[in-house]
């Protein structure tokens, strides 16, 4: 196994870096950093905490990630994917639970680049990941209802759960206020629009600076004031706070730990998949498991000031690559450059609307949403809608953890019902047909199985979700053989259970005198077999293949008389230039 090595891309391209690539990736970061700064806001608002703790998040890992990652060009930030958790980690532990669950997350992410995993998670099923996708989307977008409409709720405390959000909605929805409403629709469609007019500047930017002065203008001079901005309700701090370590304690720990789980699954899903997509896009290639480590490394490092987990975004990937970044350098320069805006203009920030937030955020919810792809799911097997289905309701009606978790439990189930499905077992009872077992034309005399013998045929395998198919098979025979033959050529591998089965079936016929033969073991099977020294469980006479080079011409140059000739152990081939026999094991 190759040793793992960690080499981030930055240190490979400041190799033949130039003046040229340095302009390129400055204009870029600068362009990112600002199409980052509405966003950082809004999420940072939206998860529970200060519009500033959103930017500090965007800073740190930001440049961290860009510092120590796997990609060229990606960014990293808060994304709208941690929203829902993050809302909930808070309103059930608080701020310090959130520094610590994103910690522990930040180590396990460190710990799936370090052990090669990165691999492994790209192999979550594609159905999950649509799911919980859209599933978020729609908690966002339910999260914003009340900033969209500008709803008063009395003092009452508004649920962290979905159905009971939108029950107090429904209750209060007598004191929308016109105002907030007007402020969000107007933002949505200048976000909408703006791409027809301009495929570089945002449009969450330009709504956020023309829906703030015409906002500013109207409260100043036009005697508006009861629409809500950000200065309403959070008091602004423009500066980079000092590090501090959290007190820890085992039993935060403990609760913690799924959630933590929950978060280093979700980063490293969404990391990786944006990396993957930038490759395609810039023809690189990606290292995973570096990638994972900047980004546990991330996270580890921004909640010590007070950030939020982050992970890779891939719309501003996306605005790195299309403004001209090169190199990791940009995605530096974009963090250097929300550092400047949270020190020099930061008191700015306050005359946003929050209507004018909920717009972002409701554009984000809905390009998150990826409605098209999950209509289009809808149509393939029932057992990937099932997952789709339950993952997205358990999404939006409970939470991502548990959604993640029955999620793949039931992608599990359904792959292995799958693999069984696959898995045949056969019984052979009147005669073996020799042209059939090869995609070579013979011209062989049909093997007459003669009275006394059973033979079963495994296609497939072995494992514990058939290991009950097979004594269901041999039961409805019923009879006793005098010899069993269960031909195995075609099973790829064997695990404890079907070991077990095969000692079990071995044991039982040794105790009813019944010769067992283990016919065509695949080399890999038969390691495994010795491994667990199943081979000398019982007396057995074995013979191992034999592999020669020769000069046939397609005719075989032995036949199977195993059933024929008092159990003759050998069947040899001579297909083209190779000859081989079969290996038989036989257990009396």
């Amino acid at each position: 196994m190759k040793a793992f090595e960690f080499k981030p891309k930055l240190y490979t391209a400041l190799k033949n870096y130039s003046k040229e690539l340095f302009m390129a990736d400055l204009m870029a970061g600068i362009i990112v950093g600002i199409v980052a700064l509405p966003l950082a806001i809004a999420f940072g608002i939206a998860s529970g905490v200060s519009p500033e703790k959103g930017i500090i998040t965007a800073i740190i890992a930001g440049f961290i990630i860009s510092l120590l990652g796997g990609s060229k060009v990606q960014i990293g930030g808060p994304t709208g994917a941690f929203i829902v958790i993050i809302y909930g980690i808070i309103q059930q532990y608080g701020e310090a639970g959130l520094i610590v669950a994103t910690l522990m997350a930040g180590v396990i992410l460190i710990l799936l680049g370090v052990f090669k995993l990165g691999a492994v998670i790209k192999f979550i099923p594609y159905p999950i990941i649509v799911g919980f996708t859209s599933g978020i989307a729609v908690t966002i977008f339910t999260t914003q209802i009340a900033d969209i409409f500008g709803l008063s709720f009395g003092g009452e405390k508004v649920p962290g759960d979905f159905i009971g959000k939108w029950l107090v909605y429904f209750r209060h929805f007598d004191t929308v206020n016109w105002w907030n409403t007007v402020v969000s629709i107007a933002s949505i469609f200048i976000i909408a629009i703006t791409p027809k007019f301009s495929k570089k500047i945002p449009g969450s930017l330009i709504a956020i600076i023309v829906v703030t002065i015409a906002v500013y203008l109207m409260k100043t001079y036009g005697g508006v004031s009861c629409i809500d901005t950000i200065g309403d309700r959070f008091s602004i701090k423009a500066e980079l706070p000092d590090a501090v370590m959290p007190a820890l304690d085992w039993e935060a720990v403990k609760n913690l730990f799924p959630v933590a789980i929950t978060i280093a699954i979700l980063g490293a899903i969404e990391s990786l998949l944006s990396a993957t997509v930038a490759d395609g896009v810039i023809g690189d290639k990606h290292d995973s498991n570096t990638e994972l480590i900047a980004q546990g490394v991330a996270n580890m490092a921004t909640p010590l000031f007070g950030g939020i987990p982050a992970t890779g975004a891939i719309a501003r990937t996306m605005a790195n690559i299309n403004n001209g970044g090169k190199s990791p350098v940009a995605g530096i320069i974009h963090a250097v450059v929300l550092l400047l805006i949270l020190l020099l203009l930061m008191p700015l920030a306050q005359y946003i609307p929050m209507g004018c937030l909920a717009g972002v955020l409701v554009i984000v919810s809905y390009n998150m949403s990826g409605w098209r792809v999950f209509k289009a799911l809808l149509k393939n097997p029932k057992s990937d809608v099932t997952v789709l289905l339950i993952t997205f309701f358990l999404t939006v009606i409970f939470d991502l953890t548990i959604a993640i978790e029955v999620g793949l439990v039931i992608a599990c189930v359904l792959f292995m019902r799958r693999v069984m499905e696959t898995t045949e077992i056969s019984v052979i009872k009147d005669e073996i047909d020799p042209n059939t077992e090869s995609d070579i034309a013979t011209n062989e005399e049909h093997l007459i199985i003669p009275e006394g013998v059973e033979v079963y045929e495994i296609n497939g395998p072995y494992f514990f979700g058939i290991a009950t198919k097979f004594e269901e098979v041999m039961a409805q025979l019923g009879d006793r053989p005098k010899v069993r033959i269960i031909r195995m050529r075609k099973v790829p591998f064997i695990d404890s259970t079907g070991i077990h089965n095969l000692e079990s079936l071995c044991k039982m016929s040794q105790k009813e005198k019944i010769t067992v033969v283990l016919s065509g073991v695949n080399a890999k099977v038969h390691q495994v077999l010795e491994k667990v020294r199943f081979l000398h469980a019982f007396r057995r006479r074995e013979y191992l293949p034999q592999y020669q080079c020769g000069t046939g011409t397609g005719t075989q140059a032995g036949r199977v008389n195993v059933y024929k000739r008092n159990l003759k152990k050998e069947q040899s081939y001579n297909e083209g230039s190779q000859s081989y026999s079969e290996t038989i094991s036989v257990y009396d």
